[in-house]
């Protein structure tokens, strides 16, 4: 028995070849091929090889009894959900008749006990969503280090490439903790006249000489009472319940950091992911292979039983690949929208209350001339983004010019 390059004897792995049809991984002029093709075999569910004969669709599905907890559980969250939000005004109009009628079906006891789940995860402070937030992290990372890393270096993946997701974590965590710890500006008695000055008031969100009704100080402009941390943040943006802390003017920059460094990490692993899953497919003719459907009929592997039969070998690996997908596309979305924000030196605050006027329901006093929102802080972009991450409040600096 000799090796695929067809120059010299391999004794050592000879029994390997031999059952395998495997090629010696020491040849220099070895085909990947071989390698891919024996991972595959490794992780197939039965005892069977996909070389020796064609593809059957009596590939194991999953256990019905995964798959009927899943959605059963799925249905009846959505469902508590839909009845959560149409008694705490999220919805509005026929979409919130039909899910009051909707909650007719659910019990009662059911309904308060999720309303004030609901009340203590999004009006009180409280750590669960920072420890969802590094359970997720962690279990993501725990498998691309546990499987696609080591499969990845087998294919001979730059090391550059497979260790940035580690840097985007390191630099991720480190923002994170900054925005979850770092005061975002809270207005306090001892430094109210100091930031009254820093911004215009711009009489129709900010008007002057207004007075907190919950703290009783002066409100400076663009800030707002929080009803969760219970306190005036300066500049106020939104509060983030993944942070459990405002997003204010002193740790927007690190927010802005920790949004761009998540996204990133997300998009680095369902790239890396993907490419492995695509390099497999490639390399080992998998696309090329034929199955015997249910009729017994020889059909080429189509793109369906393609992503199925690599779900039921890796499938931890495509489960993460959705998920970081999934992930990617809704931060890429937010991020979108905060850097808009940014670019137009608005907050999230400003940006909602300013596009209330656009909503019919909004009730609004009459006036002989209607107060329309325009953003006067805007300055160019430098400026914009010098105001991000050199806030002036910091320093105690004067007006923004």
């Amino acid at each position: 028995m000799v090796c695929e390059c067809w120059e010299e004897e391999c004794p050592s792995c000879w029994l390997e070849i031999t059952q395998t049809k495997d090629i010696c991984r020491r040849c220099p002029k070895a085909d990947r091929s071989g390698l891919i093709r024996k991972l595959l075999k490794h992780r197939e569910k039965e005892l069977r090889t996909i070389w020796d004969a064609p593809l059957r669709s009596s590939v194991p599905r999953m256990d019905f009894l995964v798959l009927f907890v899943f959605y059963l559980t799925l249905v009846l969250i959505s469902g508590v959900m839909i009845c959560v939000c149409s008694k705490t005004g999220y919805l509005k109009g026929p979409v919130r008749r039909g899910t009051q009628i909707f909650s007719y079906i659910i019990p009662e006891c059911l309904q308060r006990a999720m309303l004030r789940l609901h009340h203590y995860l999004f009006h009180t402070q409280n750590r669960t969503f920072i420890l969802l937030h590094l359970t997720l992290q962690g279990m993501v990372y725990a498998e691309y280090t546990w499987e696609i890393f080591g499969y990845c270096q087998q294919l001979e993946f730059s090391l550059y490439y497979l260790l940035l997701p580690y840097l985007l974590l390191i630099v991720n965590l480190v923002f994170f903790t900054l925005s979850s710890v770092t005061n975002p500006g809270t207005v306090t008695k001892a430094n109210e006249l100091l930031l009254l000055p820093v911004y215009e008031f711009d009489e129709v969100l900010f008007p002057k000489n207004m007075r907190c009704s919950t703290c009783g100080l002066r409100k400076p402009a663009r800030s707002k009472h929080c009803a969760v941390c219970n306190r005036c943040v300066h500049r106020f943006d939104h509060h983030c319940v993944w942070m459990n802390n405002c997003i204010g003017a002193w740790n927007a920059r690190y927010f802005l950091i920790y949004l761009l460094t998540l996204t990133a990490s997300a998009v680095t692993m369902a790239v890396v992911s993907a490419v492995f899953l695509v390099r497999l497919v490639v390399v080992s003719g998998l696309y090329q292979e034929t199955y015997v459907d249910d009729l017994g009929h020889l059909q080429v592997m189509d793109t369906i039983f393609l992503i199925q039969y690599l779900y039921l070998t890796f499938p931890r690996i495509v489960f993460m690949l959705g998920f970081v997908m999934m992930l990617s596309l809704l931060l890429g979305g937010y991020l979108c929208f905060v850097l808009y924000l940014t670019a137009t030196n608005q907050t999230t605050n400003e940006w909602y209350r300013g596009h209330q006027g656009c909503c019919p329901h909004v009730a609004r006093p009459p006036s002989a001339h209607p107060q329309v929102y325009q953003n006067i802080h805007s300055h160019g972009l430098w400026s914009n983004l010098r105001e991000i991450f050199l806030p002036a409040a910091v320093h105690y600096g004067g007006k923004k010019k």
